[in-house]
């Protein structure tokens, strides 16, 4: 596949054929996984928007809706190195960073050895994250933003590309640690894993209580990944869908409009306006569309938003949601 530091983006015919074939290989890759993964072709838009945009995603659903297989189904389509670390109380830091070993050579000498954890993975599945301590969360943070991460004052790169798929259960409160908000901020989005349809559900008990069982197939690979990752960075955007964003966004966050006062206690930053650009353009990417629309930005407005605001408490006890407020703040767009 062509690279895009070769594509002439001043060229829109040869951006568009490029991009048209990036698209062609994405819907490859979105219909390997719903071959495997039935009833939630939604999740699984949002969950590839999330890694073509180069970050992360926090999925939230009860349990047996299939997002450990999503995670697992996505690492062998993409083509990456797939790993699970199961979040429990007693995990501590070093069980995911990795930990030095001293060691004793032939001759006597002793030595630290680096021994990397499960971290050092391309898609990392953080399963029931919220049951781990703040201080085990607070490990994945320099990870999911820097990536990298410091071990004895040593730093150790993660590989390329690194994604993290973090799964919290909504219903199990009992022995969980809430997520601070600077962790929530880190992942692009929040996908609410549902019960798929009656249809869906039909298929998949025919497809995955037989003899033999649908396994996916591998779609990409790490080099066409992050060659599709630099070309959604490089498509052009609309002056009219970055004011959406900017309005969408601001209009989030407290004292912006009248009607949402003593609403709102906290809102969006900065860096949700960043992450609706990229998913806009990850999004319009994967439909075969070479810039973003109004659309996407009210399709990703919720995934994007919810899990960057809170509520005040007086808003909480009146049944508002954060969903309604959010739905509210977009059809103010228009």
């Amino acid at each position: 596949m062509t690279q895009t530091s070769t594509i002439d983006i001043s060229d829109p015919a040869a951006l568009a054929a490029y991009a048209d074939r990036t698209a062609a290989l994405l819907t490859t890759a979105s219909d390997a996984l719903q071959n495997v993964i039935y009833g939630q072709q939604t999740v699984i838009e949002q969950a590839m928007v999330t890694v073509l945009a180069g970050s992360h995603a926090l999925l939230v659903g009860v349990p047996g809706l299939a997002k450990t297989k999503l995670v697992e189904s996505m690492g062998t389509v993409l083509g990456l190195d797939a790993r699970r670390v199961q979040f429990t109380p007693d995990l501590m830091p070093s069980d995911i960073l990795g930990s030095e070993v001293l060691e004793e050579d032939q001759n006597g000498r002793r030595h630290f050895r680096f021994i990397p954890g499960p971290v050092f993975a391309q898609l990392l599945m953080a399963d029931e994250i919220n049951r781990a301590s703040p201080r085990t969360q607070s490990a994945l943070l320099q990870a999911m933003q820097e990536h990298h991460v410091t071990v004895a004052g040593q730093r150790h790169d993660l590989p390329r590309p690194f994604h993290v798929l973090a799964t919290q259960n909504p219903l199990e409160q009992e022995g969980t640690y809430p997520l601070p908000e600077a962790q929530l901020d880190r992942f692009l989005m929040q996908i609410d894993v549902g019960y798929p349809d009656r249809e869906a559900e039909r298929r998949m008990l025919f497809e995955t209580t037989g003899a033999d069982e649908t396994r996916a197939k591998a779609v990409l690979d790490t080099e066409t990944l992050m060659a599709a990752q630099r070309l959604v960075r490089r498509l052009p955007i609309g002056e009219k869908v970055m004011e959406a964003i900017l309005t969408l966004v601001r209009s989030a966050r407290p004292g912006e409009l009248p009607e949402f006062n003593g609403t709102i206690a906290w809102g969006p930053g900065p860096r949700a306006s960043q992450a609706l650009v990229l998913a806009t353009r990850a999004r319009a990417l994967i439909q075969g569309r070479i810039s973003p629309s109004v659309e996407d930005v009210v399709a990703l407005a919720e995934p994007v938003l919810k899990h960057r605001m809170a509520l005040s408490f007086a808003a909480r006890a009146d049944g508002v949601s954060v969903q309604s407020v959010v739905a509210r703040l977009v059809e103010r767009m228009g």
